[in-house]
Formats: C-alpha cells, structure tokens, sequence
C-alpha cells in the first residue's frame, strides 16, 4: 500500500474517532501521520518499514507505526475495521453534505437521534435542528439544500470515475473472440462532465457468450436486465452500465446514435430527410417506400454502406464529426462548409502550470511530482502551492515561499529530472479583490494563479468585481477555476463570466480549465466564444499527489467540447514558447 493511500486510511480513522467523540489528541496523532506520511519519499517509507524505524520519525509513536507498518505491508488494518463497524453506516453519509463534519454530525446523534439522511431530513423539516445549539435557522436551510443537491447528484457520476469503470470493460469486451467491433457510447463518449450511466455496443453474430461475460463481471453488484441482445448491470456506488449488441453492418449507424446527443441526433434526422433518407440506428435508408426504418436496414440494398462514421457523415455530405462536438451548437454547419477546428489532444501537452505539493495540502513532494512529470514525458512543470490566506490547505507564507522557490532552483540545477520546473503559486483572491501576497513577493515567481477559496456567497456584482481586480493586476498570470464549483458537490458561485473573459483578454490574463474531474472549470460551454474573442487556455489538472498530473486528461475533452485548438492552449508550447510568453507578458 502507498503512503498516500495509508494517509487516506489515517484521516479516515480521525474522523471515525470524532465522530465518537474521542480524545482530540488522539484524533490529532492519525491527522499528525498522516501529513508525516506525505512529506516523506515513497521510497524513504518502504526503508524505514522494512528497518522497523518509522517510530524514529517525528510525528509517529510507536502506536502508530506498528499500524502504518501493518497497512504497509498487508493492505489490512484490524482496528480500522472494528471502528468501522462500530459506526451506524447512515453516520458516514451525512458527511457528504456541504458544511457537516464530525463534530456536528456527533452533536446531531447525541440530541435529536440522526442516524442517516432520511432522519435529518424529518428533524430539519420539523425544525428541531434549527433549535438546536450551535444550529440555527439558517443551518437548517443550508443542510437541507445540501441534502437535495445530494439526492440530485447520486443520479450522476463524474466522467473520470466513470472511465475508470469503463475502460476495463470495453478492453474485456474486445477480447472476447465471439466481438468483431465494441464501444463505449453515450456521454461517457462525448466527453460529458458527468455521466447518467455507460452504453456499451457491441458488433458480434453469437451474443450469447457475450451477455454472459458482461453480466459475469466480478465487480456486478446486480444484474438489472437481461435478454438476447441486451443487458444491463450495476455497480458499487450505483453506476448502471448497458450492454446492446447488433450486426456488424449496423454498428456504425447504431454507434452514432447511441452517441448522441440527443439534439444533434434530431438535427442529423432532418438533414437525411431532406435529402430522402431516414437516418436511424439500424441504418441510412430512403424515407419513402413501405416498411419500417428497421425493416428497410435489414434490405442491404436499401440500406448505405458504412465501414466507420466517417462515412456515414460523408453520405449526408458532411465531414466526420468529432464524437465531442456533437451537441447541436453549430457542428454540422461547420462540417458542412469544412469548417470543423482540428482540435487539441492530450499529446499536444507539454506540461500544465497548477499543481501542489505537501508544502501545502499537497501529499507529494516536489521531487517526486517533477518525477511523475518526467514519466508522462512533459517538458516542464508549474508548481503552484496555496498562499498564506488558504490556512485550510496549509498556505504557504512568504519565507516558506520564498525556500520553495530557492529549492525549484536548485532542483533544476541539478538537472536530475527531464522537466524544467516553474515556480509559481495559487494566490487567494481576497474579499475585495487584492492579492493575498505584495507585489514584490509575487515578482519573485515565474508566474501566478489567482483563485477564490472562501467568501463564495458574495452577490454576482461583487464577484465579478473581485476577480476583475485581481485579473488587473500586473503579476496575475492565470484566473484559477473561474466560478468555484465543485461536480455533485457544490454549486459555483456567482459571477459574470462575460465580464471576467473580457477582463482577462484586455489584461493578457490566461483563464484556466481547471482539469480536475471534480471542476473542469471554466466550463466547455463558454470556451469556443471566448477563445474566439482571443483568450488563451491553460489546461490545468490542480495536482494535490503526482496521480493527480493524469487528470489533464479530462480537461482536454472538456477543452475539444469547448472547439479548442492546439494554439488556444499555452501549454502545448513547447519550453522556448512558454518562457517566451512569460516573459513578453512582464
């Protein structure tokens, strides 16, 4: 088990051991490993495991060791599990709801009986919690808009989650031998933030074999549906997957359909009948003769050949449509004129800019981030730890900022790693706009990123004061995730975002998008006018551990929904381009 993985399972015990109301201190020396865990060198952990020293560590009594030392070795902790189990289950979910933690939750069962959601839901509307000390009315209002916002959320999964789950299935399904063709479709495909649930479609002539496999999957938790075709399964944590299998010489026309979206499906439909064709999943066939859509398909005279979509887009005289712009918001004019953008590609990275290190809430240390960039082959790499006002994420103050800069220095003379590492920093935007750091601190530094950490109520007129601000001032290199939300968890605030683009284009202020699955912020939605008006990209994955580098992966789907080019986004400049932009904006 990794460290990180191990300091999880260490911040879990705290807040199991505060949700039974135990001793601070006790609570602390779990919080106290696990930052200690991630301050240190993997490598440096597995020595002092493997010597029976970790007690040698500040920050780790013998206590503690042996279970790090049992988790390190066997992935299992007997006294996690107990306390685990000696939690009611419901108690957990109610952390999930913005602004409960342990100690509330605890408070809540002690004096009104709370065990789970449904039970904090009848106190809230019974108004019992806003009598409740340390409560109030607004709490209540807050806890009960959390709780419908959950039960919206639980019908979604982000995009990233739910790749991880698809990705392995699609590599089965290919395997078997019975499967000619085989697809992940639906929003997972088109690069969706979130996903509903996954579409599987399959092109094979002996189903049976297949069904079984899929509806087989180890990690099942229940098979929902199953017939010749068709099946459907969900998993743990609620993500249903559907399986349909068709004929070969349908899998191109069901594909596209099955891809969606919907909008675009009713456009493509309209474009084939107005040239005398019904376009469905079972095929492109004329609109006027007797017989079903599905009838005339299964006539292979009747129906247009399709070895891809490709041509399937050609025989509606189109050009191939990339499965993420198909939203209905101009593609199939664009396609038609030849106009479609050839857009960015995760290989088209050479770097990104916003990533941490335990010096702040990071579990990583700079070493090893600028190792884990080496391995994905960039060029270079952005460290930007939080600044002093994020006490929340241990904010950096300006002598520890200053030793990180002094050390990115002398990490790139040694030349140890591949990437040329920038020194840069995530900057609170305050209240009213200024910076959380004076400006000849900040001229210390390659770049800057600004962002909004609190203060998150403020009326849209504020906001977008605030960030325009900050956006105005000459060391700002970077808008940080532009309104703050948080997928399934956290509404963003608000804010003129036409305003705050504009502002960033008159100041030569780059805009993020924010890369993490769990803000692919500023939304694709907005990307294709504002890159028009000349604002410039940086996709950024906000990196807390070095796994974290991987989740430029879903900021570029999100950037190809949002029409951007490779030269929209600053980093796939290779080195010489990027110091050279850097320097031209100073």
């Amino acid at each position: 088990m990794t460290k990180n993985e191990i300091a999880d399972l260490l911040n879990e015990i705290g807040v199991l051991l505060d949700l039974k109301g135990e001793n601070p201190f006790k609570i602390r020396a779990y919080q106290t490993g696990a930052r200690v865990l991630e301050s240190i060198e993997e490598s440096e952990l597995t020595r002092l495991v493997a010597a029976g020293e970790l007690d040698s560590v500040k920050g780790i009594g013998e206590a503690l060791a042996q279970k790090i030392t049992e988790l390190h070795e066997t992935g299992k902790l007997g006294f996690l599990e107990k306390l685990r189990a000696s939690i009611e289950p419901g108690l957990g979910e109610l952390l999930d709801i913005p602004g409960m933690g342990p100690k509330k939750v605890k408070a809540l069962h002690d004096k009104l009986g709370v065990t789970d959601i449904a039970s904090l839901t009848k106190a809230c509307e019974e108004n019992r919690v806003a009598e409740l000390d340390g409560f109030g009315a607004k709490s209540q209002e807050k806890i009960l808009a959390g709780i419908r916002h959950r039960e919206a959320y639980g019908k979604r999964h982000l995009w990233w989650e739910a790749n991880e789950v698809a990705q392995p299935i699609l590599a089965g399904l290919r395997a078997l031998p019975q499967v000619e063709r085989a697809e992940a479709a639906g929003s997972l495909r088109r690069g969706m933030e979130t996903i509903g649930d996954l579409d599987f479609l399959v092109a094979a002539e002996d189903f049976a074999p297949v069904v079984e496999w899929f509806v087989g999957q180890r990690n099942v938790q229940e098979v929902t549906a199953q017939g010749e075709t068709k099946a459907s399964v969900r998993f743990a944590g609620g993500l249903q997957a559907d399986l349909r299998i068709v004929p070969t010489d349908q899998f191109v026309f069901a594909l596209h359909h099955f891809t969606g979206s919907k909008d675009h499906n009713v456009a493509m439909r309209q474009r084939a009948l107005a040239r005398g064709l019904s376009l469905s999943e079972w095929g492109l066939v004329p609109a006027e003769g007797e017989g079903t859509a599905k009838a005339k398909a299964e006539n292979r005279e009747l129906r247009t050949p399709a070895d891809s979509e490709a041509d399937l887009f050609k025989a509606l005289g189109l050009k191939f449509i990339p499965p993420e712009l198909r939203e209905n918001v101009g593609e199939i004019e664009a396609a038609e004129q030849g106009d479609l953008p050839e857009l960015v590609t995760l290989a088209d990275l050479q770097g990104a800019f916003h990533n941490h290190t335990n010096e702040s809430d990071g579990r990583n240390t700079l070493a090893e981030m600028a190792t884990a960039a080496d391995e994905l082959g960039w060029s270079y790499l952005g460290i930007a730890d939080h600044s002093k006002s994020s006490f929340q994420a241990n904010g950096l103050n300006e002598e520890q900022l200053a030793a990180q800069v002094e050390a990115i220095a002398k990490l790139n003379a040694t030349k140890e790693h591949r990437v040329h590492v920038f020194s840069g920093v995530e900057c609170d935007i305050l209240t009213d706009g200024r910076l959380d750091y004076a400006d000849d601190v900040l001229a210390t530094l390659d770049y800057v990123v600004a962002s909004v950490h609190n203060a998150m109520t403020q009326d849209e007129d504020t906001m977008t004061l605030r960030l325009i601000r900050a956006i105005e001032s000459p060391h700002v290199t970077m808008l940080g995730h532009l309104t703050g939300r948080l997928l399934l968890r956290r509404e963003p605030y608000q804010v003129n975002a036409s305003k705050v683009i504009d502002a960033a284009i008159a100041n030569k202020v780059i805009i993020e998008l924010n890369a993490s699955p769990w803000r692919l912020d500023m939304d694709w939605r907005l990307w294709r006018k504002a890159a028009d008006k000349g604002l410039l990209c940086a996709i950024n994955p906000d990196a807390h551990e070095t796994d974290g580098l991987r989740h430029v992966a879903a900021g570029v789907n999100s950037a190809r929904k949002g029409w951007l080019v490779k030269d929209h986004v600053l980093n796939t400049r290779n080195l010489a381009g990027v110091n050279r932009w850097f320097a031209e904006r100073k």
